[in-house]
């Protein structure tokens, strides 16, 4: 096989790894969130939501603390525990921080709760998780292309998956 395609494999499996508390962090929250709102049901001086229903206190929490969960095993794994803390940390508290301003986002274009936003809806989480990952570690520009690309595909895949075991009403 040619060293650069494996190469290329190397580097989109690494890129699931290193992302796998703002992937689960994401998921979780949804998994297990509810309640009451993020937003304390306030509107913004345009009439509407902050953020919506979707968003909830405790899919934060619990999608935050899955997150740190996870990049506190890769930590042990890597040998760097306190690293893997706060790189799972902020994976993952990132992701649903994006994901919150991804909601915000819609909110103020009028797009309503459920309906389609493409790219916003499988990159907000993703944005949001490098960003505030990238105040402990460096993230090489290479690494960040191909998870960008290979988040739209998991997050498409992942949401066909949850409409099919009916966790969620539409397959985007």
């Amino acid at each position: 096989m040619d060293s650069s395609i494996i190469s290329v494999f190397n580097l989109a499996v690494y890129a699931i790894y290193f992302m796998l508390p703002a992937y689960l962090s994401n998921v979780t929250a949804l998994t297990f969130g509810g309640g009451k709102p993020l937003d304390f049901n306030r509107n913004f001086r345009d009439g509407r939501r902050l953020i919506g229903n979707g968003v909830t206190i405790r899919g934060t929490i619990i999608g935050t603390l899955i997150g740190t969960c996870v990049g506190t095993i890769q930590g042990i794994i890597s040998g760097d525990i306190l690293q893997g803390i706060l790189l799972g940390l902020c994976l993952g508290g990132g992701a649903l921080l994006g994901d919150a301003c991804g909601s915000f986002i819609k909110r103020r274009l009028n797009i309503g709760r459920g309906r389609p936003a493409p790219i916003l809806d499988q990159l907000d989480f993703v944005v949001g998780a490098l960003l505030l990952a990238s105040l402990v570690v460096v993230i090489p520009f290479q690494l960040i292309i191909v998870i960008l690309v290979i988040s739209v595909f998991l997050h498409l895949g992942a949401n066909i998956i949850a409409y099919l075991l009916g966790m969620k009403d539409v397959w985007y």
